[in-house]
């Protein structure tokens, strides 16, 4: 092979190779790559069913995928916790408006949890379920991993039977045995199996009352009825009578109102006659003057007569020097 064969091959072959890179480079970018971040999460119930691969989804949406599964035990809690890596690709998150804030941390404020679901019930496969839960704590486990830790919470059934487990089984046992004592006493006491007996009596009272109601009523029904017809006939003679009261009624207030109007006309005469400018109280004011002076005569002429009898025939003591 010639030189320049040699060169035209080789000049092909970096071409070509270019031309992979940029197909590689444009594959990558419309995937997604470059917004795919780590994330980790804690669970501390079994983890069966989850494996790697397993679908990272947000409200059914996939927006990750399992990576790794590690088991931790941490020695000064003597517990295990399952460790828990993922891809968390936000290519199918749209966001809306303007804002600085990291996507990831901006879902953990709002209440972004991670929660095992099952795929499905005949496989037993499980995912990882995230969805807001902004009314739960967010509790993060102090681990050692350099990527962001989405918190977790658990599933229905790990909380019934964490409850389930809190539950002081042989306290419970106790209680149910001395409940079932407390009722086999009750069945077997003396009382109790009068019971029968006595709602029997009480039963048969009942219907003797019953019979003697109805008795009752057989015998009160007849003299009901008629004084129910007296109450009809009273009701009836009161409603014609009502007409002639209502008119004696009417009678009566026109002859009230005839004898208030006399009477406020002579109150009125009345005050014509006492009112300070009229001419009967002045010439009243004028005898009742004249009164006093003839009365003050009177007194005097009295006073002289008990002092000199004798002026009557000689006159007065002055009148006669």
């Amino acid at each position: 092979m010639s030189e320049k064969q040699q060169t035209v091959a080789i000049g092909a072959f970096v071409i070509g190779a270019g031309l992979i890179i940029l197909l590689l480079i444009i594959y990558l970018l419309g995937s997604g790559f470059g917004k795919t971040e780590k994330v980790v999460m804690v669970f501390d119930g079994s983890v069966k069913g989850l494996n790697i691969g397993a679908p990272l989804a947000l409200r059914g949406v996939k927006v990750g995928e399992v990576t790794d599964i590690d088991l931790i035990l941490d020695s000064s809690k003597t517990n295990v916790i399952m460790q828990i890596e993922a891809n968390f690709d936000a290519e199918n998150i749209h966001r809306k408006g303007i804002t600085d804030t990291n996507l990831t941390e901006e879902l953990i404020s709002r209440g972004l949890r991670a929660q095992l679901n099952s795929q499905s019930l005949l496989t037993g496969l499980l995912y990882v379920e995230l969805d807001f839960h902004p009314e739960s704590a967010l509790n993060l486990v102090d681990i050692d991993s350099p990527y962001l830790q989405f918190p977790t919470i658990p599933t229905n059934l790990e909380r019934i039977t964490k409850k389930l487990q809190d539950l002081d089984i042989s306290k419970l046992t106790d209680e149910l045995e001395s409940i079932s004592h407390g009722v086999n006493s009750l069945v077997s006491s003396k009382h109790f199996q009068q019971l029968p007996a006595d709602l029997a009596s009480t039963l048969e009272s009942v219907r003797e009352l019953t019979t003697q109601l109805q008795a009752q009523l057989t015998t009160s029904g007849p003299k009901l009825d008629n004084v129910l017809d007296e109450a009809a006939v009273t009701v009836a003679s009161a409603n014609a009578q009502l007409p002639k009261i209502a008119t004696l009624v009417e009678t009566n207030l026109k002859t009230l109102n005839a004898a208030i109007a006399s009477f406020e006309k002579g109150m009125s005469g009345i005050d014509g006659l006492v009112s300070p400018d009229s001419a009967t109280l002045y010439q009243l004011n004028m005898a009742l003057q004249e009164m006093t002076r003839a009365g003050r005569s009177l007194q005097s002429l009295s006073n002289t007569l008990e002092a000199q009898p004798e002026s009557l025939l000689r006159g007065k003591r002055g009148d006669t020097q």
